[in-house]
């Protein structure tokens, strides 16, 4: 035999080894053997294959379909490809499709033809969607760690800062005076329902797929309540036509992310403008901001950039897979290859967007002064109006009457808080000498006592009930 027709026998002879392979004679070409593949990104579910198998071939025990010393060598050889990922030595061979294929092959060479038993029942189908389960229920727990670190450092200089006062902006034009802790806690709360929808989604992962087959079920008597309670599943799928091919999981966690991802580049956004010399009311450190390779007096905010941009990455990873999912017909297809990727590169965006937002916070610099200079007496304008309220006036005339005393200073070229108190008696004979008592910021902050308010009662009780959900969920 020539080597031409040896390198057709062995070709041949690697296609009957695919897990399809027995129905094809002809070649796949190159060309859609690396089209076809997935190894190359779905190898970091190694862990929870292997995991997913381990419980698998138990439940097959039970279930009569291996004996206990079969059982027992899948387990070893599954350990030992464990083993060999875990020190980067598993040899990835070119006929290794996905992830679940390397595994497979792998362990016939460790235990010989044992191995093939330990796919009975079982469909790629009801597997990967199990394994990216598997996987993705680890990172949620990965992520809300990070979240949450990143709410502590809220809640931390909140605290700390409590009596830093700054303009509060609407339409990004100064509007009222506020506490610095209540625009940091702001945040914190919308990171706090970042949180609380995780906590939902991770309890719709957590319904476990395996035991469905390819599509219609198992036929073998297999006990997936065995097996949720093997790997830890809170419940198992109700409909084997459904569960190979719900990847709701995926597309509601592309959306949390995207959400997430908004939350912090419009933190971000604030903090870009905080930072400019128009604002200077805050300082990045130097390990989170870069220079110009132009301007050697440019310290650019290139970490805020950087977290707004990537935002638009994950709500594109959102929408992408979102229109894939679109023009599916019912069970697995092969466009559901495409939500690995954009799980895994999801996961891997949010990682350095949590753990550079943490960085940033914990080490920039605020400059009170700087944001107390900021603050202008016609900033309390609508105080005058809540003045004349307390008064008896009602609040639709109160707040033109305090229109009124604004086109006065604008008209007299002063500032509000410089009108004579003749000036403002002439527009509301309810006016007295205690208007004096409005020109303070302190005092106007502080009369948003009621929860929810910049007052400081009202801040230190948002500290506290934050504080007391954090501790909550330990």
């Amino acid at each position: 035999m020539d080597s031409i027709d040896e390198s057709r026998v062995a070709s041949s002879k690697q296609e009957k080894e695919k897990l399809w392979g027995g129905r094809f004679t002809g070649n796949t070409d190159p060309v859609m053997e690396a089209f076809n593949s997935s190894v190359h990104y779905d190898k970091r579910m190694w862990q929870a294959d292997v995991q997913g198998s381990k419980a698998y071939v138990s439940a097959i025990e039970n279930a009569g379909l291996v004996t206990k010393q079969e059982r027992d060598a899948i387990r070893q050889g599954l350990d030992k490809i464990a083993e060999e990922w875990e020190n980067n030595v598993f040899d990835i061979r070119p006929g290794d499709e996905d992830i679940h294929t390397a595994n497979e092959r792998r362990l016939k060479e460790l235990i010989g033809p044992t191995a093939g038993k330990l796919h009975t029942g079982r469909s790629r189908n009801d597997q990967v969607s199990t394994d990216m389960r598997l996987w993705l229920r680890t990172a949620l727990g990965e992520l809300k760690t990070y979240v949450l670190d990143l709410i502590k450092v809220m809640i931390n200089r909140a605290k700390q800062e409590m009596d830093v006062l700054m303009p509060g902006y609407t339409h990004l034009q100064r509007a009222q005076p506020i506490r610095w802790s209540h625009w940091l806690l702001s945040y914190a709360w919308m990171l706090r329902r970042d949180v609380e929808r995780l906590t939902e989604l991770s309890e719709r992962v957590n319904i476990l797929p395996l035991g469905s087959g390819a599509l219609a079920g198992n036929p073998f008597a297999v006990d997936r309540g065995f097996l949720a309670k093997e790997l830890g599943f809170i419940d198992v799928s109700g409909n084997s036509l459904d569960a190979v091919s719900d990847r709701d999981f995926v597309a509601e966690f592309l959306f949390w992310a995207s959400m997430l991802g908004v939350h912090l580049s419009r933190w971000a956004e604030d903090l870009i403008l905080y930072c400019s010399k128009e604002f200077g009311f805050i300082t990045l450190s130097d390990a989170y901001s870069t220079g110009s390779s132009l301007m050697p007096q440019k310290k650019n905010a290139d970490s805020l950039e950087l977290i707004r941009g990537k935002a638009g990455r994950l709500f594109g990873k959102c929408s992408g897979f979102m229109m894939t999912l679109k023009g599916i017909p019912s069970t697995y297809n092969k466009d559901l290859q495409e939500d690995k990727e954009s799980m895994f590169d999801t996961y891997d965006t949010l990682c350095g967007i949590l753990k550079v937002s943490t960085g940033v916070l914990s080490t920039l610099q605020i400059h009170p002064e700087q944001m107390l200079a900021a603050l202008s007496p016609d900033m309390l304008a609508t105080d005058i109006a809540y003045y004349l309220v307390r008064k008896g006036v009602p609040f639709r005339q109160a707040h033109g009457l305090s229109g009124t005393c604004v086109a006065m200073a604008e008209k007299k070229q002063c500032l509000l808080s410089d009108l004579s108190l003749e000036d403002l008696k002439s527009i509301s004979p309810c006016v007295e000498s205690d208007i004096a008592d409005l020109w303070n910021y302190e005092n106007s902050v502080d009369q948003y006592s009621t929860y929810g308010g910049t007052g400081k009662a009202s801040v230190i009780q948002q500290l506290q009930n934050l504080s007391a959900w954090l501790d909550g969920l330990h």
